[in-house]
């Protein structure tokens, strides 16, 4: 039977309204951070999209040293509680070390945990035992299948508020694949399924010093994961894509947003009518 994950007053899974998981990929200040989640919720309002603010307060997987990261946990989380409070929206952002877990949880509705971290033991089970939610990212280097394995991790510790993100698989070099069967595969788990159309155009460490992106395809992608049956959007967006701090290449800019969101709206109610 397929599990519901409830966030705040948002529930997600099979027949449940398709959720919009969305924001910057990381905080780069409060000003544009706040700018980027108010538009946000006004679109997914006016759509009736139910809506869940992202937005990393450290990016610790970095192709090189000196690319920025963010404020850092103390800074970036009370921005994240700021922005939480003044625009009363439900947060996600993810961990990279189990010293930020505590934290974290004081502030986030949803911890996440990134890819390249999927398979790390012991943060996964810390996280798991805050009993918040948890978006488990698939690393781009597992079989659909492998997540079970994940799975039973979270929930040895009594945790069962789970979602699955799938983000592409690696294909080669500096290259990323969808494979829309993976949706249907991880949803068989039987927790709701994410997909992230724009890590899932993302091209790893392909500007030499930094990850480059195809953002002109991530819309192609959502739409057809829409179609694919998941049960939620991921998509990191910037009002300039192109001045973004951190993976500029695979954001969406904030004014092409409305008609894609209208768009993947009305996919989704063709096959959940």
């Amino acid at each position: 039977m397929s599990k519901i994950v409830n966030i705040s007053n948002i529930a997600i899974g099979q027949g449940q309204p398709l959720v919009l998981i969305s924001g910057p990929c990381v905080i780069e200040d409060y000003e544009t951070t706040f700018a980027i989640a108010s538009y946000l919720k006004e679109l997914t309002q006016k759509l009736d999209i139910p809506f869940i603010f992202k937005a990393s307060y450290d990016k610790a997987n970095r192709t090189a040293i000196n690319s920025f990261r963010g404020p850092g946990i103390k800074d970036g989380l009370e921005i994240l509680k700021r922005i939480k409070a003044e625009l009363d929206l439900p947060i996600i952002s993810d961990v990279h070390r189990i010293v930020e877990i505590a934290a974290a949880a004081q502030v986030l509705d949803i911890i996440q945990i990134p890819a390249f971290l999927c398979r790390q033991t012991d943060l996964i089970l810390e996280v798991a035992r805050t009993g918040k939610p948890l978006n488990i990212k698939k690393g781009p280097f597992l079989a659909p299948w492998d997540i079970t394995h994940i799975l039973e991790k979270v929930t040895s510790t009594g945790n069962s508020q789970i979602l699955i993100t799938e983000r592409g698989t690696m294909f080669g070099y500096n290259n990323l694949v969808a494979d829309f069967r993976s949706i249907k595969i991880m949803q068989d788990t039987g927790w709701p399924v994410i997909f992230d159309a724009t890590h899932s155009i993302q091209l790893p460490g392909g500007a030499g010093t930094s990850s480059g992106g195809q953002r002109e395809f991530a819309p192609i992608l959502a739409s057809a994961a829409v179609a694919a049956g998941a049960d939620g959007l991921f998509l990191e967006v910037h009002p300039t894509p192109d001045k973004a701090l951190c993976d500029g290449p695979n954001a969406l800019k904030l004014d092409t947003l409305y008609d894609l969101f209208a768009r993947l709206k009305a996919i989704g109610k063709v096959i959940s009518p």
